[in-house]
C-alpha cells in the first residue's frame, strides 16, 4: 500500500550549521540532513545554499508527503532588505555588538530596563543598520528565519513573536508598543504572528523543483534555543532546558513572568505559561579552543565527577558575557592554567557548570518557578560527566532531552504540537 501519512519538516540554523528533520504525525523521524559551515562572510548566500541543499538531501518521496514546513534561527540574527528581499547588508550574526553605538537612542525611546536595552538585540542592530545604509526608502528588517521563510514562500515581512522580541514587540499585548513609532518610521517593521501560524503555500517554483506538494504551507518559525526546548519533552512549570552549544542557553518553564535586561533576563510566552531565561557567551566554543573533540571524550571519562575542581574560571572566548552577568566588557578568565590537561578541562567544566547554577538561581530569585529538573540539548548533552557535575551543581535530577535537535522541535511547531 502506497504511504500517505502526512510528514512535517522542519529545519534549524544555529551558529555552525544547518539541520533539516522530516517526522510522522506520530512523531517518528522520516528523514534527515545536514551540513556545517565556517564562513564569517557572504553568509546571506551561505544561507540560502544550505537551505537548499538540506531540502535537495531529504528524500524525493519523503518531500512529497510534507504538509508543513518551519525554520528556526539563531534568536536577533537580522537582516535589512529591499523590496524583494535582497540583503542590503551582511547579516548581522546574534552576539554582534555594533549596535552598542545606539544604545542611547535605544535608551532614548525603550522603557528602562527593557530587553531591547542591550547591544546585541534586534533594534539596536536595527538603529545601526539605518545609520550605517541611510537608506532613500524604507527597507524590511528581517530574522533570518522570517528571511529563510521567505524564500520557501516569497511573502516578504512576517515575522513570530519569539523572534520579534528583541526587536520590542510587547508579548503581553501582542503589539507592537507605541514607543516604536518612531522606529516604525525608519523600516518597514514585520507582520507578528504566533510561531507555527500558517503563513503561506511554497511557492509554485519550490514545489516543483523539490516535489513538495502545492498545498504544503510554511509556518511561521522561532529561535533556535525555543526550538530545541519543544524538542526536549519539558511540560511543566519548573522543569527547564540546557543548551550546551557553542554558548550556554537555559530556558525555565515558569507561571510567573520575570524580565530584567540588566541581567541579561527575558520571558517568551509559550501558551499560558512563561519561558524564562538567558544565554551566556560560556560553553562549547571555549572548550573546542582548547579540544578535539576526540580529546573532550577521551579526557572526560577520567575526570571523577564527584570531586570539585579548585580551579575557578569564567570561560569565554573572547571579552563580553550576556547573562548571568550582563557586561559587555567581562574579560575571559582561564588562569591559572595546570601542567595536565585533565585538570584543565576539568576546571573548564566545573566553571561552566557553576554559571549555569548561578543562571538558575538568579532566575528564581527574580521570581521564577523553583527549578524541578533540567533538561539537556546540545553538543554537551553527550557527556556523562559533565551531566553529573552540573546536578551536583544545581541539586535537580539532569535528564537528557527526549529529542536533542532543534530541527524536531521545529517540526513538531510545523505540525501543531508546539505550545507556543
Amino acid at each position: 500500500m502506497r504511504e500517505t501519512t502526512h510528514c512535517s519538516l522542519g529545519i534549524d540554523f544555529g551558529t555552525s550549521g544547518a539541520r533539516a528533520i522530516a517526522i510522522n504525525n506520530a512523531g517518528d523521524i522520516q528523514a534527515q540532513a545536514n551540513f556545517n559551515f565556517s564562513q564569517s562572510t557572504g553568509l546571506a548566500g551561505l544561507w540560502q545554499n544550505t537551505l537548499f541543499e538540506l531540502l535537495g538531501a531529504i528524500p524525493r518521496e519523503v518531500r512529497r508527503r510534507v504538509g508543513a514546513i518551519a525554520i528556526n534561527g539563531t534568536s536577533s540574527t537580522v537582516l535589512m532588505c529591499d523590496d524583494n528581499g535582497n540583503p542590503l547588508f551582511e547579516p548581522l550574526l546574534y552576539n554582534d555588538a555594533r549596535g552598542e553605538t545606539q544604545l542611547e537612542q535605544v535608551r532614548a525611546i525603550a522603557p528602562s530596563n527593557h530587553t531591547v536595552v542591550s547591544a546585541t538585540s534586534s533594534l539596536a542592530k536595527l538603529l545601526w543598520l539605518n545609520q550605517e545604509l541611510q537608506p532613500t526608502s524604507k527597507p524590511y528588517l528581517m530574522h533570518q528565519a522570517d528571511w529563510l521563510g521567505f524564500l520557501l514562500h516569497q511573502q516578504l515581512g512576517v515575522t513570530d513573536y519569539h523572534n520579534a522580541l528583541k526587536l520590542g514587540y510587547d508579548i503581553g499585548d501582542l503589539r507592537y508598543p507605541d514607543w516604536m513609532e518612531s522606529v516604525s518610521a525608519l523600516v518597514r517593521l514585520p507582520r507578528v504572528v504566533a510561531p507555527g501560524s500558517a503563513i503561506a503555500s511554497v511557492s509554485p517554483a519550490i514545489a516543483t523543483q523539490y516535489g513538495f506538494p502545492e498545498t504544503c504551507l510554511v509556518h511561521a518559525g522561532t529561535t533556535d534555543s525555543i526550538a530545541a526546548f519543544l524538542a526536549s519533552g519539558a511540560q511543566f512549570p519548573g522543569e527547564a532546558v540546557t543548551s550546551l552549544g557553542s554558548t550556554l542557553v537555559l530556558k525555565l518553564l515558569s507561571k510567573v513572568r520575570v524580565d530584567d535586561a540588566r541581567r541579561g533576563i527575558y520571558s517568551h510566552r509559550l501558551g499560558d505559561l512563561w519561558l524564562v531565561g538567558g544565554a551566556s557567551n560560556t560553553g562549547g566554543a571555549v572548550l573546542r579552543q582548547f579540544f578535539t573533540h576526540e580529546e573532550l571524550q577521551h579526557l572526560s571519562q577520567q575526570i571523577n565527577p564527584d570531586e570539585q575542581s579548585p580551579l575557578d574560571y569564567y570561560p569565554l572566548v573572547k571579552p563580553g558575557e550576556r547573562f548571568p552577568i550582563n557586561d559587555p566588557n567581562l574579560l575571559p578568565r582561564l588562569e591559572p592554567r595546570p601542567d595536565r590537561p585533565i585538570e584543565f578541562l576539568h576546571g573548564l567544566l566545573e566553571s561552566i557548570a557553576r554559571i549555569e547554577a548561578t543562571g538558575y538561581k538568579l532566575l528564581q530569585a527574580l521570581g521564577a518557578t523553583p527549578l524541578t529538573q533540567v533538561y539537556t540539548a546540545g553538543g554537551g548533552a553527550k557527556n556523562t560527566v559533565w551531566s553529573q557535575m552540573r546536578s551536583r551543581h544545581l541539586g535537580v535530577p539532569i535528564l537528557p532531552s527526549a529529542h536533542t535537535e532543534a530541527a524536531y522541535g521545529t517540526a513538531l511547531l510545523a505540525m501543531g504540537r508546539g505550545r507556543c
